[in-house]
């Protein structure tokens, strides 16, 4: 009897719970419901700053039937412009810009300083779609401090590396008036135009430099921190950013072996040549003319003529301080603008420009060749380098015909069939007359070099 009644009460239980099973279905569907409505409202619950920050990064493209790749940008300020590197639009008047859910646009360069390597582009309302531009940070990084690249390094979109600050404030080519961020985050190009945030997305600065001729990451990279890159974007869109007038002068700075040739400190720049017509040739500098000062700066580090350059820039003139055969001088330097001219108007300044070559030899583009063909050595900076022509290949033919290498002359750009030491061949584009609009090589660690430098 017990028994009986145990398994009657089983089948009562069993029969419960057959009953309630499809309201806990039920309630468990209309949950899962509501979790879908959240996430599609507000977005993934694992959502970080970074993944935000990666919704500001744009890929730009040109804007042609080439489709070729360029480099990377972000949205500014009320998300109606996006900012990236001069050198990654180059000449271009529009590009297409895609975000990260793969809406493209055609858009608009409308600013661009090519010597502090900004550019701005406008973004269309609908593109934008109510987005804003990154935040900027509100204190500066310190050193050691983590960071983040964003970016596409070699057409790899939408790209994030890790990183530390391993300099503050890098001053990296004398002609220009920049202290850069540097930090080891990996940047490769197309990292250019991108932007260095913080594990806040706020951002740090827009990485535009690599180090070293190998023109791949070595473990420093730069970036224009962000205070500066909020005056330079402020003053192309409002047009009164004042340019960096080129000097028109050859000069190498005074080193120590500089130096004790001459029987001078170790300081100031050392005037190798002067171009005729120029600012320089204005004021009354000739070769020999050492500068020690200009503006009332006192010319300690080579690269502080570029500020005191552009601090003199908003009056138009400015004093130089040389020593020329052991005497002291001040000679008057007239820069030619002031500080109100928009900056797209320097271009007016007539200046003597040098006449274009119209043919090279292989030689003079920075490639030497054994007399099989097979490339033995290639030049720094090269038009050969950026070519991509290696140490070791092989030329097969130029413009699909075989030629005699020793006495060709390039005449226009040519397409070269080269073989590499592998057996493997491909073509290569080359274009002595072509502006290099991609990160460039450079030797010394992109840090002052005491090198010739043109002004």
């Amino acid at each position: 009897m017990r028994t009986g009644q145990t398994r009657m009460g089983q089948r009562q239980v069993g029969h419960q719970q057959a009953q309630r099973r499809p309201q806990r279905f039920l309630g468990e569907a209309l949950a899962a419901l509501l979790v879908i409505v959240l996430v599609a409202l507000v977005g993934p619950a694992n959502a970080t700053p970074l993944d935000e920050a990666m919704d500001h990064v744009l890929t730009l493209r040109s804007a042609d039937v080439e489709d070729r790749f360029l480099g990377s940008a972000f949205l500014w300020g009320d998300g109606r412009v996006a900012v990236t590197n001069a050198h990654v639009v180059g000449l271009a008047e529009e590009v297409r810009m895609v975000d990260r859910d793969g809406t493209e646009a055609v858009a608009l360069v409308i600013a661009r300083d090519s010597v502090r390597d900004v550019a701005v582009i406008s973004v269309s309302a609908a593109f934008a779609d109510g987005r804003s531009g990154l935040p900027l940070a509100k204190t500066a990084p310190g050193l050691g401090d983590e960071v983040f690249a964003l970016g596409a390094p070699l057409g790899v979109e939408f790209s994030l590396t890790e990183g530390r600050i391993s300099a503050t404030a890098r001053q990296v080519e004398i002609t220009v008036p920049l202290r850069l961020l540097q930090h080891d985050a990996a940047v490769n190009p197309g990292s250019s135009g991108g932007p260095l945030v913080d594990s806040e997305g706020r951002l740090l600065g827009m990485n535009s430099q690599i180090a070293d001729g190998s023109r791949m990451f070595v473990g420093i990279a730069y970036a224009i921190a962000a205070p500066d890159l909020d005056d330079i974007v402020t003053g192309l869109i409002e047009e009164n950013l004042p340019g960096i007038p080129t000097l028109g002068m050859v000069a190498r700075p005074v080193d120590r072996q500089v130096a004790a040739a001459l029987s001078v400190d170790p300081r100031g720049l050392l005037i190798d040549s002067v171009q005729p017509g120029g600012l320089a040739e204005g004021a009354g500098l000739a070769p020999g003319d050492i500068i020690l000062a200009v503006d009332g700066l006192t010319l300690d580090q080579p690269g502080d003529i570029a500020f005191a350059v552009e601090r003199a820039a908003a009056t138009g003139e400015t004093a130089v301080d040389i020593l020329r055969a052991g005497q002291r001088m001040e000679l008057s330097l007239v820069l030619g603008y002031a500080l109100d001219t928009p900056t797209e108007r320097l271009r007016q300044i007539p200046q003597a420009l040098p006449e274009t070559v119209k043919a090279y030899r292989l030689a003079a583009l920075g490639v030497a060749l054994d007399d099989t063909g097979t490339v033995t050595a290639v030049t720094e900076n090269s038009p050969a380098l950026f070519a991509g022509l290696a140490l070791g290949d092989h030329i097969l033919t130029v413009n699909g015909a075989e030629v005699d290498l020793s006495t060709y002359e390039v005449t226009g750009p040519v397409l070269i069939l080269v073989q590499a030491p592998g057996g493997v061949t491909r073509h290569i584009h080359l274009d002595p007359w072509a502006a290099q609009d991609s990160l460039r090589p450079v030797g010394g660690a992109n840090v002052l070099d005491p090198d010739v430098v043109v002004f």
